[in-house]
């Protein structure tokens, strides 16, 4: 099992589309994969046609009184999961806070789920807490969407500087150009620069397109009804390249 964080300090980035994406090519490949929605707003979920609701809310489930097995809900994909979002996720930090080992736990609720999964994407919510430093210490590859501008990429710096500071050290750092303009110059700029400063950057680099925003009409992956569309070309080579990574 392999768990893989789609995350950025900055919201509307393209974490939501890359999890969903990324997540129906791996399970397209056979991959028995899911997707933990623990974004509030539910945004997967909702791309999945599933309810934004846990039942017992996260407080029972962080508390260890209900397993994620039965929290779990199929897609309309085969070997497609979701563990929905529920807006009670909003308090998560406090409910952590009051927990033993309160930065493993998200760990602890994931490891009995090694033998039913292959891969699992967390589809994380914008922002640096106690539930960011739960997904950094449990996942194995922090996919990082990055826009290419100033801002994006001061985020990603206090990204990195947040987890040298706290020795999360063992996730691997995978940051990616997403929601890419090239009729911008400073986008086609930072693209040619970057490489040099920041060589974890990952080669694909996902287009702004139409094709993407789309997706909330159908409530579904790009790769379901626009497969051969460049942001569909593009996250498959996106996929490709994070699995290479994780085979190595």
């Amino acid at each position: 099992m392999r768990i893989i964080g789609v995350y950025n300090i900055k919201g509307g980035v393209g974490k939501t589309a890359s999890a969903v994406n990324l997540a129906y090519l791996s399970a397209r490949a056979g991959l028995r994969t899911l997707v933990w929605d623990l974004d509030p707003q539910g945004a997967a979920s909702y791309y999945f046609r599933i309810k934004p609701r846990v039942k017992g809310g996260g407080r029972k489930m962080i508390k260890g009184k209900r397993d994620l097995d039965g929290l779990i809900k199929g897609s309309d994909f085969d070997n497609l999961d979701l563990l929905p979002a529920d807006f009670s996720y909003r308090n998560m930090d406090l409910v952590l806070g009051e927990a033993k080992g309160p930065v493993k736990q998200l760990l602890r609720l994931l490891r009995p789920l090694s033998e039913e999964y292959d891969r699992i994407y967390l589809d994380c919510p914008p922002s640096i807490s106690l539930v960011s430093e739960n997904i950094f210490r449990a996942a194995d590859a922090l996919l990082v969407p990055t826009i290419p501008t100033t801002l994006s990429l001061r985020t990603y710096e206090q990204l990195v500087a947040f987890l040298e500071g706290h020795q999360v050290g063992e996730v691997k750092r995978m940051p990616f150009f997403s929601m890419v303009d090239r009729r911008k110059r400073m986008h086609r700029d930072l693209i040619e620069q970057l490489p040099a400063r920041f060589p974890e950057l990952l080669d694909a680099h996902i287009p702004y397109a139409s094709d993407v925003e789309r997706m909330g009409f159908f409530r579904a992956p790009l790769g379901s009804f626009a497969p051969r569309s460049a942001a569909g070309i593009a996250y498959e080579a996106l996929w490709r390249e994070l699995e290479a990574a994780l085979a190595g």
